[in-house]
């Protein structure tokens, strides 16, 4: 069982459950999924940027992309529908808690001035979605191997009701919210 989940059933739903007075353990929230996203403009004029990023989420993620392409065609921006522009991952059970703990507990550690992760950007319904500059930050990547750095968004879709629940189970599973 991954540690992450361990303290899921043996700290954080006793804490919620006291604090929230849920009647039952079926009512605490949970982590559903994570979805790592990586958008890729340039990926219109190289083709070689989205096997890399591709691949590189494959290291981190331990699951292969899909890639997403675009919806209609945008004449401004040079995009026809269809076009590859960013690859996802969708994550569930042991491999969304190992994420995750590797996400909290190395990769979060690892960015230059690190004050803690913004407490706004939850979605109204518990969601929290966070912003990476760069892939660098995960220690499965080679610093060397890198021509691009990519940018990428990391959602954490729960079953909480609202924001403060979501905020908590998160804050419980240790996440770093700035003060």
């Amino acid at each position: 069982m991954p540690r992450l989940k361990d303290k899921y059933f043996k700290q954080v739903v006793p804490e919620m459950m006291n604090k929230f007075k849920y009647k039952n353990v079926m009512a605490v929230p949970r982590i559903r999924k994570v979805v790592i996203n990586i958008g890729l403009g340039s990926a219109i004029k190289d083709s070689k940027i989205m096997d890399e990023a591709a691949k590189e989420l494959a290291i981190i993620s331990g699951q292969k992309p899909i890639i997403t392409r675009a919806k209609k065609s945008i004449s401004n921006f040079g995009v026809r529908k269809d076009m590859p522009v960013g690859c996802k991952v969708t994550l569930h059970h042991n491999r969304m808690y190992e994420f995750l703990d590797k996400f909290i507990n190395v990769a979060l550690a690892r960015i230059r001035d690190f004050r803690g992760t913004p407490s706004d950007s939850f979605d109204g319904r518990g969601n929290y979605t966070i912003g990476v500059k760069e892939q660098l930050i995960f220690p499965e990547i080679d610093f060397d191997q890198v021509t691009n750095t990519l940018g990428m968004n990391i959602t954490i879709v729960t079953s909480a009701l609202n924001d403060e629940e979501g905020k908590v189970l998160l804050e419980l599973m240790g996440m770093p919210f700035k003060k």
